[in-house]
């Protein structure tokens, strides 16, 4: 009788997973400023190190995350009256914009804990009350963010 040996072997690769909720503010009345939750959520292999960003959106001013804008969905070039002011924000008190670490805002990093286990973390947006705002005609305003994890 003879007899082998032979190895087995696998490699789990890093990876995650992420979601985001739509961040609906309804109406704005000018006058008053106006708040919103959406919430993001998602999942990296065991030990996983990542880091979630957030992009300024589609129609940032050259400001970029300090001048987040919704566009108006009119017809046209697009002028300070067809956009809409907003903010993305890490906490209810807004104290800590979204973004991707430059020109002070935040990313948010952690460590997954297994594809199983879903990490959520609430985001918090702010239509402030100011008078470029004020100054919007009446219509359906929206912007995109684009969310990254990397790993």
């Amino acid at each position: 009788m003879k007899t082998a040996t032979f190895n087995v072997e696998a490699t789990v690769a890093p990876i995650c997973k992420v979601s985001a909720q739509n961040l609906n503010f309804g109406s704005y009345t000018p006058g008053t400023s106006l708040d919103g939750q959406s919430e993001i959520s998602g999942a990296c292999t065991n030990g996983t190190q990542f880091t979630v960003s957030w992009s300024p959106g589609l129609h940032a001013g050259s400001a970029g995350y300090d001048n987040r804008n919704m566009a108006g969905t009119g017809s046209g070039p697009a002028t300070s009256a067809d956009l809409l002011h907003y903010q993305l924000y890490s906490t209810a008190n807004h104290n800590a914009v979204l973004g991707d670490g430059s020109d002070g805002t935040i990313t948010v990093s952690s460590a997954g804990i297994g594809m199983n286990t879903v990490l959520s973390a609430n985001m918090y947006g702010q239509i402030p009350d100011t008078t470029a705002n004020q100054q919007a005609v009446p219509g359906t305003y929206s912007d995109t963010i684009t969310v990254t994890v990397t790993y």
